[in-house]
């Protein structure tokens, strides 16, 4: 990563969720953790698996006062027909345009295929990077290993 260590300041970042809504880093300074999943394409088989995963684990998220926000460089029309096929309710996160500027500054941007890495974070409640992992496209960690090593940090 460059520019982006652990224990740094996270890159702040509006984007729109998959209602069209704005969504904003900062704003959950002070109150809760940000657990952050940047995935490459909706309706992907690898990332419907791995926010099915998160979905049926938002409990624990909450458990640990911590919202979750998964990012993609899909347009919000196919992020909210992607939530709604899947019942995916949590904010998913446009990085459309400026085309992956958000995955950018989290140096997880491929331009060879135009989408983020697989690639999360946890922001704590003090804006900070604390935890991150990067995994290789299309393969990835077992979901269950990463979930676990994320809930220790939190």
């Amino acid at each position: 990563m460059s520019g982006l260590t652990l224990g740094g300041p996270a890159p702040d970042f509006t984007l729109r969720d998959q209602f069209g809504q704005d969504v904003t880093l900062s704003s959950y300074q002070g109150k809760k953790a940000v657990a952050i999943f940047f995935y490459p394409y909706a309706f992907s088989g690898v990332c419907t698996g791995e926010m099915a995963g998160i979905r049926d684990r938002l409990a624990e998220f909450m458990t640990f006062d911590t919202e979750v926000l998964a990012i993609s460089c899909d347009p919000i029309y196919s992020l909210r027909a992607f939530a709604d096929q899947d019942g995916l309710n949590f904010p998913l996160l446009s990085d459309f345009w400026p085309h992956g500027a958000v995955a950018t500054a989290y140096d997880v941007f491929d331009e060879r295929k135009g989408c983020p890495r697989r690639s999360s974070y946890v922001i704590d409640k003090q804006g900070r990077v604390r935890w991150s992992v990067h995994n290789a496209m299309p393969e990835g960690r077992d979901l269950d290993e990463h979930l676990e090593q994320l809930f220790a940090v939190a």
